[in-house]
């Protein structure tokens, strides 16, 4: 019995002992979770905390963000009572440029996109001769694109008026191969005059570029033919520039032609006209003609353009500038009216002495009088054109310069070359 009390004695121990050992790894346990959710507890409210802060900072940027379109829709107001103040000003000074009483005789615009050096070459030829008829021939410059240094270089000067064009549109070509560039020149020259025209109301527009110089009596010629361009209905333009114009081909400073070529290159139209050309800027001008005079009123010195120099070293550079001071409000330009100068134009070819296209140089040196050469087709035209060194080219079906398909230029002096087309004896009236 002594040694089963014993036994219990130890069981018990050993029953104590378990029971001890769980209690405290029950008390560890509990103080691994006590400490698990203290911590728990303080990161939750750090959580709470940072979620307080960026709740606040949303706030502030939500406040911030109100205040920045209040005060973008403040600048929106500003920005358009602005160009209300600027559009007055412009319109301000244009009525002081013009004047109060006279009507302009044309609107000057100086066609503008990324060459600041040239742009003020212009400039400066037109403002020579236009600062004392500011009032006949208001000066502008369209800028096409947003070059900075062309723009700083328009609006430095007070004595005309600055247009910008901005196109972002994409461009589409008719033809694969086209340059892109000239149907944006395309789309800032239909821009550009309806603003001249539909805008500010002018009846005529002189459109140059941005790389021309022109002639002391440039305004002098365009007041001439206005009245002209108004009451003949069969002319559309009249030009300053003659593609044959260079200084062998040329004698006479009060020559005038007409034209079916169009030249281009220092150019007057008036609104009637542009309120049928603007809709559709692609359409042929309908059998209507141009003035051109035999020495050119304008000069062009840009070798460097969207033509890439096409034809500057040949024909461009050797073209002579006019110098002689003509009277031409003295002077009768009703020989310029289409039956007239039909008349005028085919007595001047019948007297003309013709000759054979074998060897013309030869026989055009040795004979004093004016003379004429027919030509069958454009590759005949082109080489009794190449040997002259006339411009060769033709487009929309005739020979530049043309007029009833012919062209005339001077040789060595007075001596008038008329280059005779197939149809052009006929259409003359010539027997």
């Amino acid at each position: 019995m002594g040694k089963s009390f014993c036994d219990i004695r130890i069981l018990l121990v050993v029953a104590a002992a378990a029971f001890i050992f769980i209690q405290v790894r029950l008390f560890a346990t509990q103080s691994e979770y006590a400490d698990r959710l203290a911590a728990a507890v303080e990161s939750e409210n750090q959580c709470t905390s940072q979620m307080r802060l960026l709740i606040d900072q949303i706030s502030m940027q939500q406040g911030k963000i109100v205040t920045l379109e209040e005060a973008n829709k403040l600048k929106d107001e500003e920005s358009a009572q602005l160009k209300t103040i600027l559009q007055d000003l412009k319109t301000k000074n244009l009525r002081n440029l013009i004047g109060k009483h006279e009507v302009p005789v044309a609107a000057v615009v100086i066609m503008a996109c990324n060459r600041p050096d040239y742009l003020e070459r212009t400039i400066e030829s037109v403002l020579k001769y236009q600062r004392l008829i500011a009032t006949k021939f208001p000066l502008f410059v369209s800028q096409d694109g947003t070059n900075s240094d062309v723009k700083s270089k328009a609006m430095s000067y007070n004595q005309l008026t600055y247009m910008q064009h901005l196109d972002f549109e994409p461009i589409h070509t008719e033809r694969p191969g086209e340059l892109i560039a000239y149907y944006k020149i395309a789309r800032h020259y239909k821009w550009a005059l309806d603003e001249l025209f539909f805008n500010h109301n002018f009846s005529r527009v002189i459109i140059l570029e941005d790389d021309m110089e022109i002639a002391p009596d440039f305004f002098d010629y365009f007041e001439a033919t206005a009245a002209l361009l108004d009451k003949d209905k069969s002319i559309m333009a009249v030009s300053s520039w003659n593609d044959n114009g260079q200084k062998q081909f040329v004698h006479d400073s009060h020559a005038l032609y007409r034209s079916d070529f169009f030249p281009g290159l220092g150019w007057m139209l008036t609104k009637t006209i542009w309120d049928e050309l603007s809709p559709k800027l692609n359409e042929v001008h309908k059998n209507r003609q141009f003035i051109r005079p035999e020495v050119c009123r304008t000069y062009n010195f840009g070798e460097h353009g969207s033509s890439m120099g096409q034809f500057f070293r040949q024909y461009l550079e050797p073209i002579k500038l006019n110098d002689v001071q003509v009277d031409w409000k003295s002077s009768d330009l009703t020989f310029l009216m289409e039956e007239i100068f039909l008349k005028h134009f085919a007595k001047m070819v019948s007297n003309a002495r013709p000759i054979r296209d074998s060897d013309v140089i030869l026989k055009a040196n040795n004979i004093d009088n004016d003379i004429r050469i027919q030509y069958s087709d454009q590759r005949h035209f082109e080489r009794i054109a190449r040997q002259f060194g006339i411009f060769e080219e033709w487009k929309d079906g005739i020979p530049r310069t043309a007029y009833k398909g012919v062209v005339v230029f001077r040789y060595r002096g007075q001596k008038r070359v008329f280059l005779i087309g197939p149809d052009s004896l006929r259409l003359l009236g010539i027997e």
